[in-house]
Order: C-alpha cells, then structure tokens, then sequence
C-alpha cells in the first residue's frame, strides 16, 4: 500500500524501481551526450541573466535528480531554459539596482515562488493551465525571446562595452558602437562559430558546442587571451553552492509574485508542448497534473540549490531522443556527470572567454526563431497570425514580462469577442436524411414546418440577448412560419445561467403568441432539473426538451402524421355526412316525385 502510493507520487522512481538490464547502456550514452550539451548552455544562461556562471551549474544537478522522480515523460531533460531566463533577467535587474548579491538572491527567491505556484496549481488539479497561453501567443512569445537574446551577446561578441539595455535601444546605438569593435573578440566569436558549424557539417551528432567551449578554454589558457583584452568568465568561486541571504529586503517579494505567476505559467505550457511532443513521438502519453507538480519540485530543488527557475529544456530533450534514451535515468547520469565537473574542474570553467560564450548562447537561442510557422499563419487563420505578431512586437518594445501580458489580455478579448458574438447557422438534410449546415454553396433543405438553429458557443449572461435576436431574425427571414423550432442545447447550454433561463422563457412565450413550439435537443436530464430550478413549468405546447436533433425531428414528424392523420379522417367523417345527407335529400325528392306522380294521375282519372 505505502510502495502504491510512492510510486503514485513520484512515478519515475517505479520505473527506477523496476529498472530494465537493457536499458543501461543506452541510457548511460545518453546521459553523458546530454550534459554534453548541457553544460555550455546552462553557464551561457547564466551569464544572460547577470548572475556567476557557476549558478548555471547549480540549476541543473538537483533539478534532473527529482525530475527523473517526480516526472511521468521518459525523454524530457529539465534545465535552464531560454524563455524562462529571460523573463526572470526581466523581472529582477529593475529590482536589484545593480547589486550583484540581491540579483542572486531575487533569482533564488523568485525560483522558489514560481515553484510554489506549479505545487499549489497542481494540488488543485489545474494542468489545464497548459493550454493558457496559446500556440500563436508562445510561437511570438519564444522568437520574441530570440531576438531579444541575440541581440543582447552582439557586446559580447563584438567586444563592446557601451550598448544601453534595451532591445529597441541597442539596435538603434548598435551602428555607431560598432565602430569601437574589438578586433580580437570578434576573432574569438568566429572561431567559435567556424569549429561550431564544421562539427556540425562533418560530424553531426558530436556535442559541437561543448567542443568549441573545450578548445576556447584551451586557447584562453595558452594563449592567456586576457592580456590581449578578452574578457573571460573569471573566478566562479567555490564548487559547492553557498550565499549569503542576512540582507535580502522582505519589500521585494510583493515584486515577485506577478512575474514568478506569469513565469510558472510560461514555463509549463513549454514544458508541456516538449512532454507531449515526445511522448506522442514515442507512444506513451504524460500526465499533465503529475508534470506540473514535477516542474513545482524541480523549481523549489533549484532554489534550495540556489539555482534559478529551470523547464523544459527541448534541445537537450531532442539529444536524449537521438541517442535513445529509455527512461529517466539518462537525467540522473546527465545531473552526475555535471556534477562532476562542478566538483573537480571548475578552475578550467574560468579560463572560458565572453566571446565564444556569447556565439554559443546565440546558437543556442537560434533554434527558437520560427518566422516561417508565423507566416504559415496568416494563410490559415488571420487571427492567430495577428496575435502572433502583436507577441512577438510587444516583447521587443515594452519588454518580457509587459509584452506577455498584453498578449495574453489581447488573446482574452479575441475569445471574449468569440463568445460575446459568435457564428450561427441553421441546419437541414441531406437525401440520406444527415443533418449539414445550409449555406448558398450546397443543396442542404429545410424539414417542412421545422427550423432547426445552432448557436456556436456556451449561453450566458452577456450574449443570450444576441442569441434572442438571432434566432427571432432567421425565424421572420421564412418565407413561411415553421410551426417548430428546434435548438442544438448540446452547443449552447453548458451551464445553469439565471440570465439565460429568464431570457428563454420570454422566448417561449414570444413563440407561443406566433403559435410556435419551441424544442430545445440535448442535455436533456441537466435542462430538465434546471428549468425546475428557475421556476419554468411550460407545457409540451410551448416547450419541449429531447435527447438530441435526430430524436426532435422524429417526434416533430410523427406528430405532423398524426395531425395529417387527424385531418384527413375529420375530412372523411365530413365528406360521409354529405354523403348521407345527399341520400337523404334524395329519397325526400323521390316521395315528393312519387307523390306529385300520383296526384296528376288521380286528377287525369277524374
């Protein structure tokens, strides 16, 4: 019972638990390709975000350790990731005021509030909130991101000093600054991008960037490139984490709580876009609830390791796929190995030069601009390309965090206006009696008697007002009054509306006063005990509610037969009375002839 409900907590220690021979020695390969990679880029994020390089390092040992527990995905890599970077560089530079201790210290604690918010989430069941920020909102969201990163390592790559902070500012000094290019970075920063691009020519699957990283090290400690003026990543300090928090301002955590929302929010439609990916590719499904409580642990261990907020990490993920990685001890292998390094080599980690570190970083980020799946978007769907666009503008010129939350207010009036005004349409049949949409462009009919109206979105307070008009515009637009009209309820009554059920029943009684019987088709059982609840005893005369369409119009057609029936023997009843009336009148005359016969024939006599 207690292993059940271990292994429910943290599903990838049953795996661990019931661990498989075969695995091993792809998992090991896997491992070591990952931290690889992995390495470079957390130490290049980490000079992204202001703060010592070691603390790249620090964000991923404990992070993979308890996402290799807690996780339900086999080939996720957790770890420092773009976006997240640089939302949390956005959040604390304004607050830290250039002191390098409280930078560090609000990047700790914003790392275990964003934790904090993905554990309460979860406890609460909102996986859901995977689904927040919508695809054109992240695909403007992450080249936002992109352009932003780039943009920021061309001092480090060109060896200036005197670019302001700001994306819209640095394009516009990065002209004149280029004129103060330090040739030697410069030189430094192509190398690093030749060997990159060779190893990626020749031999594509060899860690390219950790190699570079390796041969810039090696040239910086021969060479001792600083005599030459190139900055290098310098002293990390000591290899185990340690800082000192005695004057952290408490003021600052109202700062924090906004940006470390909008962070764990961010942060989870990534990873979960990255879990499902590749669990569809690899034909098992994660569970959404389960990942973002594993993304909680992660952030909160990261913090505690005095680390910052880590996601999913998709290049590294897609490094354990294309080594065939089975299960989550690859995250394990990769958190040692780095360990490792962290341990014994960080005198070398030192030596790295800002140049080559900066391409690095710039390679890494380029992977995120997608231009071509935004304009993918404007031939499908005008709106989302829109959306899209206006992210990925509004991160650049307001900011990361600012940017974000226009695009989300944005995305929300677009669905506002959806529900507020959706589409309609009216439905008919087709010759095998399936119901379709009648447009201008097809041969869809009308059932005699019967209009049949959908409504395309959930009933309430704020648009059953338009539905009333809409309905009432196609109801007098009939050449002839149906004496039925049925509504698809499976569409438009999600939900017990006080507003909507007084609405509907001024539309019955509208109705009635027409003679028009009004059939509300699904959800049958819920409409049923809500109407009780909002007082609407109407009769069957005025108001029906059945399963669904199919069945309104089965029982809108047996009572026409009926009613045809009805008529048709009132019509026969009637044409038998004339009938007997007529035989009647007909033996009356015939005496009368008789009569009159006789009487001629008495007087002839006489």
């Amino acid at each position: 019972m207690i292993k059940a409900r271990l292994f429910a907590w943290m599903p990838g220690l049953e795996t661990l638990f019931n661990y498989q021979r075969s695995d091993l020695g792809p998992d090991i390969k896997a491992g070591l390709s990952v931290a690889a990679v992995a390495l470079p880029v957390a130490i290049a994020y980490a000079e992204l975000m202001g703060v010592n390089a070691i603390v790249g390092l620090y964000s991923c040992i404990l992070p993979m350790f308890f996402y290799a527990l807690f996780g339900t995905s086999k080939q996720l890599i957790i770890g420092p990731d773009a976006a997240t970077c640089a939302v949390i560089a956005a959040a604390v530079a304004p607050l830290a005021m250039g002191d390098e201790t409280i930078r560090w210290q609000l990047v700790i604690v914003m790392s275990f509030m964003t934790g904090l918010w993905c554990l309460i989430a979860a406890r609460f069941r909102l996986g859901t909130f995977a689904d927040f920020l919508s695809r054109p909102i992240l695909q403007g969201l992450l080249n936002g991101v992109a352009l932003t990163i780039i943009v920021s390592q061309i001092s480090k790559v060109f060896g200036i000093s005197t670019l302001p902070a700001g994306f819209i500012e640095r394009l516009i000094a990065l002209p004149l600054a280029l004129k103060e290019t330090h040739i030697p970075s410069l030189l430094v920063a192509a190398a690093t991008l030749g060997i990159i691009l060779a190893i990626k020519r020749v031999r594509s699957k060899w860690p390219s960037l950790l190699i570079a990283m390796i041969l810039a090290t090696a040239v910086s400690i021969a060479f001792n490139l600083e005599q030459y003026g190139i900055s290098t990543v310098g002293d990390l300090g000591e290899g185990l984490p340690y800082i000192p928090m005695p004057e952290f301002p408490p003021g600052l955590l109202r700062d924090l709580v906004i940006p470390s929302l909008n962070l764990a929010v961010i942060s989870f439609v990534s990873f979960m876009m990255t879990a499902r990916s590749f669990a569809s590719k690899n034909g098992y499904t994660v569970d959404a609830d389960q990942e973002l409580r594993a993304l909680g642990v992660a952030n909160i261990a990261s913090a505690f390791a005095q680390g910052f907020a880590v996601s999913a990490a998709s290049s590294r993920t897609a490094v354990n796929d294309m080594m065939r990685g089975k299960t989550q001890l690859v995250s394990i292998v990769a958190a040692l190995t780095i360990l490792a390094v962290l341990l014994f080599s960080m005198d070398l980690l030192g030596y790295i030069p800002m140049p080559a570190l900066g391409m690095v970083l710039i390679i890494s980020t380029f992977s995120l601009l997608n231009f071509r799946s935004i304009l993918s978007m404007r031939k499908r769907n005008r709106e989302a390309f829109f959306l899209c666009v206006f992210t990925l503008f509004a991160v650049l010129i307001v900011g990361l965090i600012s940017g974000v939350g226009l695009a989300v207010l944005l995305g929300l009036l677009q669905f506002i206006r959806v529900i507020f005004r959706p589409t309609d349409q009216l439905l008919g049949v087709d010759e095998q009696g399936m119901l379709h949409s009648m447009t201008s462009e097809n041969d869809i009919q009308h059932i005699d008697g019967v209009l049949i109206y959908r409504f395309n979105s959930p009933l309430t307070y704020f648009n059953v007002n338009y539905f009333k008009e809409r309905l009432n515009k196609h109801l007098d637009s009939q050449l002839k009054r149906p004496a039925w009209v049925i509504v698809d309820a499976t569409v438009s009554f999600t939900h017990n509306d006080v507003s909507v059920f007084s609405t509907l029943n001024d539309i019955v009684t509208s109705l009635k006063a027409k003679g028009v019987t009004l059939v509300l088709a699904g959800r049958r059982t819920s409409i049923k005990r809500w109407l009780e609840q909002n007082k609407m005893n109407r009769s069957d005369d005025d108001l029906l509610v059945v399963p669904d369409i199919y069945f309104a119009i089965r029982l809108i057609q047996s009572k026409q037969q009926i009613q045809m029936k009805c008529v048709e023997d009132r019509k026969a009843e009637e044409l038998r009375k004339s009938k007997d009336a007529q035989g009647h009148n007909k033996e009356n005359e015939a005496e009368l002839l008789d009569n009159e016969i006789n009487f001629v024939s008495d007087n002839s006599q006489k």
